[in-house]
């Protein structure tokens, strides 16, 4: 005689195990959906810093005490003013959403292989600087301590127009999908600057590095 008992008991349990392997595969596809969803949703809202057109209007890069740079498209501009140090970056934003520069950094050197660089070097940008999807603006930062450790370097690379790499970190309008970018600063002419007088530097970008996501590389 057939154990009704038993057979119930291992339907009972069969169904069970066929209801949690689709509640599983359900909840899997759901997640996965929602991760498909949330990357569109960023990259609908996801900036690209490039360098600017040759054709972008010009820049007015006004500084605090009363400088103010001069940057054309696809440009950059450096001047030294009183010891100190300013220097501005023509950009376009490529992307499909709003730029915001968190931070930036400069240094000295030829070659721009290497990993990104450490986000505690970053100096926070004194003013909100936001550059809208499909249009141009700037950045600007300015050294005016002397005991600044980048200070020299940048000093004697704008007299013998050395590259200079600045580093700009800038992310989407919540703050998100930070970005570093690095553009390779230099002056064609190679024209010294002297005190007061701002020099014209083209700048390119070579890197780009995802600080809160995998790096695509």
């Amino acid at each position: 005689m057939a154990d009704w008992v038993t057979i119930s008991s291992l339907a009972t349990a069969g169904g069970t195990l066929v209801l949690a392997v689709a509640t599983f595969s359900s909840v899997k596809s759901a997640n996965r959906s929602a991760r498909v969803a949330e990357r569109s949703l960023l990259a609908g809202v996801r900036p690209v810093l490039i360098p600017s057109r040759e054709d972008d209007p010009v820049q007015h890069v006004r500084f605090g005490d009363a400088v103010t740079l001069i940057v054309e498209g696809h440009g950059a501009a450096i001047e030294v003013e009183n010891e100190n140090i300013y220097m501005g970056i023509s950009l376009r934003n490529g992307g499909s959403g709003l730029a915001v520069i968190h931070g930036w950094r400069a240094e000295v050197r030829e070659r721009t292989d290497g990993g990104p660089p450490p986000l505690e070097e970053f100096r926070r940008q004194t003013r909100d600087l936001y550059i809208p999807a499909g249009d141009a603006g700037f950045w600007q930062g300015a050294i005016r301590d002397r005991s600044d450790d980048a200070y020299d370097s940048i000093r004697q690379a704008t007299r013998i127009g050395a590259r200079i790499l600045v580093d700009l970190m800038y992310g989407d309008y919540e703050g998100g999908q930070r970005t570093i970018a690095r553009f390779g600063v230099t002056n064609d002419g190679a024209d010294a600057i002297e005190d007061g007088n701002q020099d014209t530097y083209r700048a390119e970008v070579v890197r780009y590095w995802n600080v809160d996501s995998a790096d695509p590389r």
